[in-house]
């Protein structure tokens, strides 16, 4: 199968890389610098935001797994409105990455969406949303974005409903949870990625929060692999969205059951099975 991947180089797309196989995905890595061209692939650069740049990377491909960012937008904590430079930037790559992919003919459309799509459920229920208290976004918990970002992501998703509805190209919108670097792909990550970097000490109370929070959301980079594996293998499915993390007992968001029935997701992992960082 020929995939085409935006943002091919940062975490999401380094975890897809490294743990599917080489020999039945013929991956294209697309961003806007040149990285390590994977075997049996290659390795492009183009700006999303140029529609006659990326186009004839789509030519000749099965599937895109959109994961590229055209520019950086502020995160949960940021709640502006305002129509800026990065949230048009962004838009405008969503809109030429589809756009691409129905001229082109592929047959589906992957995309990194994000919790944040979602986010308010976190927001206005945290800390307790941490503790397994029965809070819970469903497969049809509508669209509550929690910043710009997450808008960007809702849209992204809307964008993709008409892109299969209009056009028959599939779409999977991947409501990714949390998804680390292999230094910190555990749910002891975050915390202890704030402890490398001086915000707080090992057993404090913000530390303790972060694990809590990482032991509901986290996905881990195997498990994104079959994640994405499982929407490229699909055949079924026209339009649709699925949360992004491991099997976390604590999770909140809770759209498990209806993943495996659809594209047989089985996540092996659980944050609930780790009591300590790794050593």
């Amino acid at each position: 199968m020929d995939v085409l991947i935006t943002g091919a180089h940062g975490r999401v797309g380094t975890a897809i890389t490294e743990h599917l196989d080489g020999e039945e995905y013929d991956f294209t890595l697309l961003d806007v610098e040149e990285g390590p061209a994977p075997d049996g692939g290659e390795s492009v650069v183009a700006d999303m935001r140029d529609y006659d740049d990326i186009r004839p990377h789509f030519e000749g491909q099965d599937a895109v797994i959109h994961l590229g960012r055209t520019a950086e937008l502020g995160g949960p904590g940021d709640r502006e409105i305002a129509w800026t430079g990065p949230l048009a930037e962004n838009l405008e790559g969503l809109h030429n990455v589809y756009e691409a992919a129905r001229d082109a003919g592929l047959d589906s459309v992957l995309f990194a969406s994000s919790n944040h799509a979602v986010g308010m459920v976190e927001v206005r229920n945290a800390p307790e949303v941490y503790h397994d208290e029965g809070i819970r976004a469903g497969h049809d918990e509508p669209h509550r974005p929690d910043s710009r970002y997450g808008l960007t992501k809702s849209y992204g998703e809307d964008l993709g409903r008409l892109l299969a509805e209009a056009h028959g190209v599939r779409f999977y919108g991947l409501r990714i949870g949390a998804v680390r670097e292999p230094e910190y792909d555990h749910p002891y990550g975050d915390a202890e990625r704030g402890v490398d970097r001086g915000d707080w000490e090992r057993g404090s109370e913000a530390y303790e929060e972060q694990v809590a929070r990482m032991k509901g959301l986290w996905q881990s980079r195997r498990d994104l692999a079959q994640f994405v594996e499982c929407c490229l293998r699909d055949e079924s499915v026209e339009w649709d969205h699925f949360y992004g993390v491991s099997a976390n007992d604590r999770r909140w968001l809770d759209d498990l059951e209806h993943a495996r029935e659809t594209i047989g997701y089985e996540p092996q992992d659980n944050g609930e099975e780790w009591d300590a960082p790794p050593e």
